[in-house]
């Protein structure tokens, strides 16, 4: 199947907001990108300086998502989509899951203009992969659009990436719908993968005032950028998985998660502000 590229979105250039930071682009600069501008770089550091783990912490919620694609391919699963794609930094979905099934086919999505940019030199050419530019808001225009739609058969298992995402979604926007909307539409057998920022002190780590310090001048510089950081703790992040059945280890810290290598010691648990899990439906 050839490649389904961005070009077609039809944005202009100026759409691109630089007048204020923007998540994809600081997770960018926190994985060592270079699609990044000044103003994203100046926030970022100003995270970094609150929170120094925060590098860490995005370097393992990428291994997490790795795990869990080779999981989920390994599981028979052969078509992907992948919600808050963000800038393209290799091993992107598509590749990680081609390392097991080189048929795996990868719908991507992403609501920031310079995401769809690269995606066609660095998402959509090794073809069976395309991107579209749409919000996780509004989760029926994703299940509709025709990027989607011609990549992705509903009446097969799908794995839904929802990585690092729904923590830019506001209670009143209601995260337990956009995944009940997004569930709904996949077929028995399907998996989610989902990780979320949580503002909360490993379990059997005690959080101090330094704690405490870190975590609201991080969300004091999310408040400025396009997308604010809401924190949530993980008896809130469980229930986002509705309708998916956790597998083991169930929802812990991201390098917990059926780790392949050693396992950290609580301290630094503790500063790895994600968690994550994965859930299979049906």
């Amino acid at each position: 199947m050839p490649g389904i590229g961005a070009g077609e979105q039809g944005f202009p250039a100026e759409e691109i907001d630089t007048s204020r930071p923007h998540p994809a682009r600081m997770y960018d600069y926190y994985l060592d990108g270079w699609d990044n501008y000044e103003v994203d770089r100046v926030a970022a550091e100003r995270v970094i300086a609150a929170h120094p783990q925060v590098r860490l912490s995005a370097r393992a919620n990428r291994a997490f998502m790795r795990r869990a694609v080779h999981e989920a391919v390994r599981g028979g699963i052969r078509q992907i989509i992948d919600i808050g794609t963000g800038i393209p930094t290799s091993p992107n979905t598509h590749e990680v899951a081609r390392e097991t099934d080189p048929g795996v086919r990868v719908a991507y999505i992403d609501n920031d203009p310079i995401v769809a940019t690269h995606a066609g030199a660095k998402l959509t050419d090794a073809g069976g992969a395309g991107f579209a530019l749409a919000d996780v808001r509004r989760p029926e225009t994703i299940l509709n659009d025709p990027v989607v739609r011609g990549l992705i058969d509903f009446d097969e298992p799908v794995a839904l990436l929802l990585v690092a995402v729904l923590h830019f979604v506001k209670d009143e926007e209601d995260p337990a719908g956009i995944v009940a909307t997004l569930g709904d539409a996949l077929p028995s057998g399907s998996m989610l993968v989902l990780s979320h920022a949580t503002g909360e002190p490993y379990e059997g780590y005690a959080a101090g005032r330094t704690d405490t310090v870190a975590r609201d001048g991080v969300l004091d510089v999310y408040k400025n950028a396009t997308a604010a950081l809401n924190l949530r703790g993980r008896a809130a992040i469980e229930p986002l998985f509705g309708d998916f059945r956790l597998l083991e280890p169930g929802l812990v810290r991201v390098p917990l998660w059926r780790p392949d290598g050693p396992v950290p010691g609580p301290e630094e648990l503790s500063n790895t502000i994600f968690y994550g899990g994965v859930g299979r439906k049906g």
